[in-house]
C-alpha cells in the first residue's frame, strides 16, 4: 500500500476538478479530498459510504487519510481501515 496523500493548498476559486489526485483520499476515484482539517474529518466520517472501491483501495485511502489527520493534528484513533467501517 502506497500512501499517496500530499498536502495542498485549495486556492480560491479553485474547483475540486483542478486538484491533483494526490490531493484525495481515494486518488484513482478522486473521492473525499483532504485538503483541511474539516475535510479530513469529513473523510473519516464518510468512509464507509464510499462505493466502487475495493479493499486494496481502501487500505490506500486510510494510509492517505491517516497522514492527512497527522499533517492537520487530527487525532485518529483507528488502527486499520476496517475500524472505520464498524
Amino acid at each position: 500500500m502506497d500512501i499517496t496523500w500530499r498536502p495542498v493548498r485549495l486556492r480560491p476559486n479553485e474547483i475540486r476538478a483542478q486538484l491533483p489526485a494526490s490531493a484525495f483520499a481515494f486518488p484513482k476515484e478522486r473521492k473525499e479530498p483532504l485538503t483541511d482539517a474539516t475535510h479530513v474529518r469529513s473523510a473519516i466520517a464518510r468512509f464507509p459510504q464510499v462505493d466502487g472501491v475495493d479493499n486494496d483501495e481502501r487500505a490506500q485511502a486510510f494510509g492517505n487519510i491517516k497522514a492527512a489527520a497527522k499533517y492537520y493534528g487530527i487525532a485518529l484513533h483507528a488502527k486499520n481501515w476496517r475500524d472505520l467501517t464498524a
